[in-house]
């Protein structure tokens, strides 16, 4: 039960960040792009023609730690070796990159709030 709970959370707050993204002018090119070696939340192309890899973390309170503090390093270098998976799969090597976090906090009364980091590598 808890495990649908929080895989919905998890999609609310995807959801969340793609419009949030999309608001910003940047093209969602993908979502949920799944290897062996782990997972990218979304693909985004922005404005300026750099591609952004962004880990979504969502939590309904930070009872247990903001969601930033699941980003450790190891997750991290994941992340970078699964853009460069993604831009090799997608004819992209040599493009310029960037590997992106946003927090999303479920608020009591439903409101969702978007903490978004740029460049965390």
């Amino acid at each position: 039960m808890k495990t649908k709970n929080n895989q919905s959370t998890g999609a609310l707050g995807e959801e969340a960040v793609a419009q949030y993204l999309i608001e910003r002018h940047c093209e969602v090119i993908e979502r949920n792009w799944r290897i062996r070696e782990g997972e990218i939340d979304i693909v985004a192309l922005n404005p300026t023609g750099i591609f952004s890899f962004v880990e979504v973390k969502t939590r309904s309170s930070v009872a247990f730690g903001h969601p930033f503090e699941a980003i450790n390093r190891d997750k991290a270098h994941r992340m970078q070796r699964l853009a460069l998976a993604w831009l090799a799969t997608h004819g992209c090597l040599g493009c310029d990159y960037q590997i992106d976090v946003a927090a999303v906090l479920v608020q009591p009364d439903g409101r969702l709030s978007i903490e978004y980091r740029e460049k965390l590598l």
